[in-house]
């Protein structure tokens, strides 16, 4: 199986990758953690990596697929996807690359939390100067102008669906466990 999860910053996208990814043996793919450990690193891409973040910037299509494409094609048994595509342009990027290879997403999961919750929450984990709550204020504003339009986008191509993000993460887990295993596409393991 191929998932995306798909939410704002805060969301708790990394959570629910990290849990679905050990509930059925597929790989964590976090495109957040490859660029964080470029940038830990100060590899040349790491340096370019960080410029952007630094003001809360999406980091550029073409270095993101870059670091990606190796680690979705190594995943023979499935993948969880966390954090990229952030875009629709990325979306149909990825498509074609993948599609080929026979690893493309097959299903995508929102994970809808509002905005005040958002905020509280990358307030409180604080990791620097990547949640001043100016540079939160513009990760969610540009999440709302270049990501929820993929919502748009693969409900017209993939299965998709939303589930409520506030909720405790277990119960979150849950809930989305139960809706993929009413998908036909997937034979799943309890």
């Amino acid at each position: 199986m191929r998932l995306l999860l798909i939410g704002a910053p805060g969301s708790g996208k990394g959570t629910q990758a990290e849990l679905l990814a050990a509930r059925f043996g597929i790989a964590h793919i976090s495109s957040g953690d490859l660029l964080r450990q470029h940038v830990r690193e100060r590899t040349q891409f790491g340096l370019q990596v960080k410029a952007y973040v630094d003001k809360g910037d999406l980091v550029p299509d073409s270095l993101v697929m870059d670091i990606l494409r190796k680690p979705v094609v190594a995943a023979r048994d499935g993948y969880v996807l966390d954090g990229f595509p952030r875009t629709v342009d990325q979306a149909q990027a990825a498509y074609a690359v993948a599609q080929p290879l026979g690893a493309e997403v097959q299903a995508a999961i929102h994970l809808d939390v509002a905005q005040d919750e958002l905020v509280r929450r990358l307030l409180a984990r604080g990791r620097g100067a990547d949640d001043s709550a100016a540079v939160i204020k513009h990760r969610l504003e540009v999440y709302a102008e270049k990501t929820v339009p993929l919502l748009e986008y693969y409900a017209g191509r993939e299965w998709m669906f939303t589930v409520d993000g506030a909720m405790p993460p277990e119960s979150v887990h849950e809930d989305i466990v139960s809706r993929i295993r009413k998908l036909d596409t997937f034979s799943t393991p309890a």
